[in-house]
């Protein structure tokens, strides 16, 4: 099976993507880093070299090709993968996905933990800036996460939380 995780950066993809492919004995994928290296190229470069429409045509193609060599694992899609070139309904056809729905007080707060220069979308904004900037940037993405076969929300979640979801069917 695969169980994609979907939601704003810095909502914890990834750190709760690799615990739950641990746990549960299959592969852990972050669609951004199989795309770098499918593309020998970072994030930030493939933003600058083609702009974002090129970007999110590379994403589907990574996407697609997640969906065809693994039939086991837990993908971490980028922020904003499920919302081009309808990829939901890839992801939901492909697996079962969780729309990880964090307020933006607490990803503004993770974000600001981290590089943001690594994050093309988010590099050289203010504070301010990058608070209006998450708040619209979810308004617009929530329709297509909330399409995710389950909803984990809150600020805190972990792997029993997690679990306990997506073992309920």
């Amino acid at each position: 099976m695969l169980l994609f995780l979907v939601g704003m950066m810095g909502s914890g993809k990834s750190t709760l993507g690799k615990q739950l492919a641990q746990h549960l004995q299959v592969p852990f994928v972050d669609l951004d880093e199989y795309l770098e290296k499918r593309e020998n190229s970072t994030i930030a470069q493939l933003f600058e070299q083609g702009g974002a429409a090129r970007f999110r045509e590379l994403e589907r193609k990574a996407l697609e090709a997640v969906v065809q060599e693994f039939r086991q694992a837990v993908v971490a899609t980028g922020g904003g993968a499920p919302c081009f070139h309808d990829n939901m309904t890839l992801i939901n056809r492909a697996g079962d996905s969780v729309f990880l729905d964090v307020p933006v007080e607490e990803i503004l707060q993770r974000l600001q933990a981290t590089d943001l220069r690594t994050r093309p979308l988010l590099a050289n904004k203010t504070e301010a800036e990058l608070n209006a900037f998450l708040t619209n940037t979810l308004a617009q993405r929530r329709p297509f996460y909330e399409q995710a076969t389950y909803t984990l929300g809150g600020k805190v979640y972990n792997i029993e939380a997690l679990l306990a979801l997506i073992n309920h069917k």
